[in-house]
């Protein structure tokens, strides 16, 4: 049975894992995460949903709610890491990630969610597109700032 809720502070070494897969491997700082983990928590933007397959962390989606100053300045949310453990892919995980996600936007009166996926991910865009996601062909650009 596949689990959806948001993820709590004792989960969060299990997320660590998690996001270790999504970064090939790469250690995330347990201390660090702890601690803006608490911020984002304060500030009830953030939403990190985890799926649980049995008690074990499966899958998570991060979305934050941001606010918009155009038209009727309805807010927006942003989706990031969404990840599923490759033991547990095929499953659904992803597609009741996705859907709870977009139900806290919707619940927030969010006028759209937007995310962006490396172009390399040429199975994950078919995921997306099968949930509803349109590749409108805009341009996407990320400037890392480290």
């Amino acid at each position: 049975m596949i689990t959806i809720r948001e993820v709590t502070k004792g989960d969060l070494n299990d997320l660590c894992r998690l996001y270790e897969e999504l970064m090939d491997h790469q250690p995330t700082n347990y201390e660090k995460i702890v601690e803006v983990y608490e911020v984002m928590q304060a500030s009830g933007n953030y939403h990190v949903l985890g799926a649980f397959k049995d008690g074990v962390l499966a899958g998570s989606v991060m979305g934050i709610v941001c606010q918009d100053l155009v038209g009727e300045c309805r807010p927006f949310m942003v989706i990031e890491n969404v990840v599923v453990s490759d033991r547990f892919r095929r499953l659904g995980i992803g597609k009741q990630l996705m859907m709870n996600i977009e139900a806290i936007a919707r619940e927030r009166d969010c006028n759209y969610v937007i995310f962006v996926s490396g172009g390399q991910r040429k199975e994950a865009h078919a995921f997306y597109e099968k949930l509803g996601f349109k590749d409108e062909k805009v341009e996407g650009y990320r400037k890392h700032l480290s």
